[in-house]
């Protein structure tokens, strides 16, 4: 009796299980056919999101804070659709929050509140994007673990979430839910951070950082967390900058890769585990045209289109086919023609010039888009179709 029981149940959820592929097959959605060069991806904590061509924002993995924009709180181990946003230029995640910069300068935000980091006056989570309180004419959009930062257009940075570190940059260690302006600071070009500091870039080449310092991730020569912006020392001619839970990496134009901070999982690739309190040079790195932090691991873009990956390697998140801890930068197997890349908590993923997204790494929540939530130690594309899954 139990037996049949049994039986009859599977072949109950077998039947609930194809009438559900039934009904989303007649709604394949090719979500990312048009995507380009130009547009966006970016990682989050464990999940991703991705930008197409047309502005629509498009999201997989976890979904537990509503970080998925769907309005549910259901994982996804393939993509689906952000409700309710359209004439995106621009994203960011943070590590349980999105962001999405509008054609008109406006700054959307959903997902985990906590410390108002979505910006909308108030600490309730959003299943759907809402508008950041104030925000007009921005150019660029930064999420942290802890806070989120907008660039204006007249050069100026704004912030807003946790500051119990001088993160905010405003000279202050209050939190706050609606942005204020990063003091001292003017003609920035870039902005960045990792989980409780700031990075950003100025037109003349300068790198100036706040926030935590505990392991020296504001490049200072010190380990004193600093509640205004400072300039990084011995650091110029930069063109890019990005950051990890508590690392920070700068590339310079001569496409050589400079980091500093934490240092316990190799992230800085200088060969070493000791953290740095000013830059030091990745080894063996040339020609590289972007770079990417993850949580405690670093990934870079060469011009050729191939992919580098240096730091910890629990997960795979390396993608040279093992798990197993190497000093120094390593390529990423097989890939090439990349044009973009986005670095998450323990996984990545990266875009083709064909309009394919290809991810690695962790994948218990479906970060990685494949329908399955089995990690891989290498590539597997994102796929196509919108599919809705796994209950968290």
């Amino acid at each position: 009796m139990k037996l049949g029981k049994r039986i009859a149940y599977v072949g109950l959820m077998l039947l609930v299980l194809c009438m559900s592929m039934v009904s989303v097959s007649t709604n394949t959605v090719y979500a990312y056919e048009g995507i380009s060069a130009g547009t966006n991806i970016a990682a989050g904590g464990h999940y991703s999101i991705a930008l197409r061509s047309d502005g629509t924002v498009w999201a997989w993995g976890a979904n537990s804070r509503g970080q998925l924009g769907d309005g549910t709180e259901w994982h996804r181990n393939a993509p689906v659709k952000v409700s309710e946003l359209s004439d995106v230029q621009a994203i960011e995640t943070g590590m349980h929050h999105s962001m999405a910069l509008k054609s008109d300068g406006t700054v959307w935000a959903w997902g985990s509140n906590v410390n108002g980091i979505l910006g909308d006056g108030t600490y309730t989570d959003r299943k759907i994007p809402v508008q950041a309180s104030g925000l007009s004419d921005i150019q660029a959009i930064a999420g942290q673990m802890s806070h989120s930062m907008a660039l204006k257009n007249d050069g100026t940075v704004w912030s807003w979430g946790a500051n119990s570190f001088g993160q905010l940059g405003d000279g202050t260690t209050t939190s706050r839910e609606i942005p204020g302006q990063v003091s001292e600071l003017s003609d920035i070009k870039a902005i960045t951070g990792g989980a409780y500091h700031s990075i950003a870039l100025k037109s003349d080449g300068t790198v100036w950082t706040w926030g935590r310092n505990t392991y020296g991730e504001l490049g200072d020569g010190t380990t004193v967390n600093k509640t205004v912006p400072l300039q990084v020392s011995e650091l110029s001619d930069i063109k890019a900058i990005a950051g990890g839970v508590h690392h920070s990496i700068a590339l310079k134009s001569d496409g050589t890769v400079w980091a500093w901070g934490r240092n316990e999982n190799e992230q800085l690739g200088d060969g070493t585990t000791v953290d740095r309190t000013t830059p030091v040079q990745v080894n063996g790195l040339s020609d590289i045209k972007a770079i990417a932090g993850g949580g405690y691991h670093s990934i870079a873009l060469k011009s050729d289109g191939t992919v580098l990956a240096w730091g910890l390697n629990n997960t795979g998140q390396l993608g040279n086919g093992t798990n197993e801890t190497i000093s120094g930068p390593v390529q990423v197997s097989g890939l090439s023609d990349i044009q973009a890349i986005a670095a998450g908590h323990v996984h990545n993923i990266v875009l083709k010039s064909d309009g394919t997204l290809w991810a690695w790494g962790a994948n218990h929540f479906g970060q990685l888009g494949n329908e399955t939530t089995l990690g891989s130690f290498t590539p597997v594309r994102v796929s196509d179709l919108n599919l809705f899954l796994t209950p968290h």
